[in-house]
């Protein structure tokens, strides 16, 4: 017997094989890892004079993957993009402008803020969507946070578009890039391209050979609206996936952020390539890119796809909430389907876990409690209001009525990054100041207008 570096005592949803819930459970934390699951008395008796958190009262659940994250520029101008533009006018007349005339420092403090609300919020795992310019410093805010996630280099050989390049140029940024961060640390680098068409098939190819021969996650947006598929049957006679499908671009290793528009055919592609989505519920309501005229992510799963969840950016899921993006996308598929029977909690619940850490590669570390895997763990304070009385089904309850504000601790690696609901890795207080002129500083020189709808006085 010796002691664990921690207890973790609560009903424990471990997402194991056969979705065990343990009841007055405990997990013994040493070394970062997992070292065992069980009751509390005899994990206690197992692991003596060991420090503790939660409580009897507490919930335990896997941390979450959050699949599509932009950490960069949009933190600095969150939630002031308007909400009725017409498409395409967010990208071009606000985002663009303010990539453009983003710093370095601009860079890591935007990403620092997302991963603290994300930490706060229980997502352990994030998917860096493609930063622009400085992914370094990206990856300096996740050391700095604590968690767990992969960094990218957007690569593009579109013109105009900023840090575009000759298709060699583009390949080795991204080279230089996944061999400086390779997997197994807490922080990987994953083959990065912006997507959409602003990519030509020999950069895409390349992309995805590189990817390959490195072993390592290639992803890339596509047809979040019908514009994707509008050009790529003008340019190639087909549609995105199939084309994709036919240059030998998709495959395991392949993570597609959004392909909400897409046919049946291109629906086979992905199933039969076993080339993983991450959907992004939130964004595709609030910028009204028409989710619900199929709901083709609903389609995937059911095909038993791989599927993951993503709260994209501070202008389209503005908040950076999985629990809040998976109880979205519970509901719009049981409204879409018109069926209630099919799709539920649960169901989401895994996209955000276990099939969530499955679709981007890593269920062999994370997504589970179970002995062996990384200690990334979140515990929930049940004694709020919201959680009385408290639901036979911790799940159906979390996901529905709990949200990401019931959140107490948070481990990564076994470190705790989130302690009574604070972040113990960075001083918050410190970085108010710092944000609002950083906010200030950037409109001005991107030359956007962000401003109250209505009269402020």
């Amino acid at each position: 017997m010796s002691a664990a570096d921690w207890v973790i005592t609560g009903d424990i949803v471990t997402m194991d094989a056969e979705r065990t819930i343990v009841a007055g459970g405990a997990i013994a934390v040493t070394g970062g890892v997992i070292a065992a699951v069980g009751k509390a008395d005899d994990i206690r008796r197992q692991y003596p004079n060991s420090l503790e958190r939660g409580s009897p009262g507490s919930l335990v659940t896997p941390g979450f993957v959050n699949a599509h994250q932009h950490l960069t520029a949009d933190r600095l101008v969150a939630s002031a993009i308007p909400d009725d533009l017409p498409p395409g006018a967010a990208i071009f007349e606000w985002i663009v402008p303010v990539h453009e005339h983003v710093t370095g420092d601009d860079d890591e403090l935007s990403a620092t803020l997302g991963l603290i609300e994300a930490a706060a919020n229980g997502i352990t795992t994030t998917i860096d969507a493609g930063t622009v310019a400085h992914p370094d410093r990206v990856a300096q805010a996740m050391a700095a946070v604590g968690v767990r996630g992969a960094i990218g280099r957007w690569g593009s050989d579109a013109e105009d578009l900023p840090q575009s390049g000759p298709v060699d140029e583009v390949i080795d940024a991204q080279r230089d890039l996944i061999e400086r961060y390779p997997p197994g640390g807490l922080v990987e680098a994953s083959v990065t391209l912006v997507g959409h068409d602003l990519m030509s098939d020999s950069l895409v190819m390349a992309a995805a050979d590189l990817a390959r021969s490195a072993g390592r996650r290639l992803s890339f947006h596509l047809s979040p609206t019908p514009n994707d598929a509008a050009s790529y049957l003008e340019r190639t006679g087909r549609r995105p996936l199939v084309h994709l499908n036919r240059l030998g671009v998709l495959g395991p290793n392949t993570l597609v952020g959004h392909a909400v528009h897409i046919d049946d055919a291109e629906l086979e592609a992905l199933v039969a390539t076993n080339t993983a989505v991450a959907s992004c519920p939130w964004a595709y309501l609030r910028l009204g890119q028409g989710l619900t005229e199929r709901f083709a992510h609903l389609d995937l799963w059911r095909r038993g796809g791989r599927l993951a969840l993503g709260c994209d950016t501070e202008n389209a899921g503005d908040a950076i909430d999985g629990l809040r993006a998976a109880a979205l996308f519970a509901g719009l598929a049981k409204d879409t389907a018109a069926d209630p029977t099919e799709f539920g909690a649960h169901h989401a619940f895994e996209l955000l876990t276990i099939a969530g850490a499955e679709a981007v590669g890593m269920a062999d570390r994370i997504g589970s409690l179970e002995a062996g895997k990384a200690a990334d763990i979140v515990v929930f304070d049940r004694s709020g209001i919201q959680w009385q009385p408290p639901s036979p089904d911790p799940v159906l309850q979390l996901v529905w009525a709990g949200g990401g504000r019931s959140v107490t601790d948070v481990f990564v690696d076994g470190q705790l990054v989130v302690a009574d609901g604070r972040c113990t890795t960075v001083d918050v207080n410190s970085l108010q100041a710092e944000a609002r002129q950083a906010a200030r500083s950037l409109i001005d020189r991107s030359g956007i207008q962000p401003r109250s709808r209505w009269p402020l006085r």
